[in-house]
């Protein structure tokens, strides 16, 4: 799978997110800056400027680029059960949580709302539209090759609460991944069922 956003690589460009990301879990994304940044890459600021763009277009990215591996973990579980849909979608929301829990990018987005600003966490919740449109392409894919008895704007409605249901259960866990998979696994498997 290719990296989320990655039509817009630069030569610097991964090594930027990587060092936002970075400073944000260490240090908080009020001290993430272009010329900090630019320092630790080793290039010149203007450089950052023009790999990345903004502040929020650095936001976005680094979000992005975090989804690609969640998304990542999506795609494995279903090469591991081509043939069998509840299994594949226990197997992606179970791996997404258990991914989710040892994030500490996510934790530091999440832990960032309590007493300091952040452009982070909008990107999750309240303008999270390029994470959701890129998240609801991948299962919409993966999804294709099975015989669902649903027109397409059923499955997109499907989709689209299977994707807000584990992101919300990545924001705020309620039990453990496994049970959590295994209930949305459940509830898509009945609404998929027709």
């Amino acid at each position: 799978m290719t990296a989320v956003g990655s039509d817009e690589v630069g030569p610097h460009r991964q090594r930027i997110i990587a060092a936002a990301a970075e400073l944000t879990v260490t240090s908080g994304w009020a001290s993430v800056t272009m010329s900090r940044l630019a320092e630790i890459v080793g290039v010149s600021r203007q450089t950052v400027y023009n790999e990345i763009g903004s502040k929020p277009a650095l936001a976005e990215a680094m979000v992005l680029d975090e989804l690609a591996r969640f998304l990542a973990v999506v795609d494995k579980a279903f090469e591991h059960h081509p043939g069998d849909l509840i299994p594949a979608i226990t197997e992606a929301v179970r791996g997404a949580l258990e991914l989710a829990q040892g994030n500490t990018l996510l934790h530091a987005v999440v832990s960032a709302t309590h007493g300091a600003d952040t452009e982070l966490l909008p990107l999750l919740t309240t303008h999270a539209g390029s994470l959701l449109s890129t998240a609801k392409a991948v299962v919409a894919d993966r999804l294709r090759p099975f015989d669902l008895a649903l027109d397409e704007h059923e499955l997109e409605v499907v989709i689209d609460m299977v994707v807000r249901l584990v992101l919300s259960h990545v924001m705020q866990p309620s039990a453990t991944p496994a049970q959590t998979a295994d209930d949305i696994a459940w509830i898509a498997g009945r609404v998929l069922a027709g």
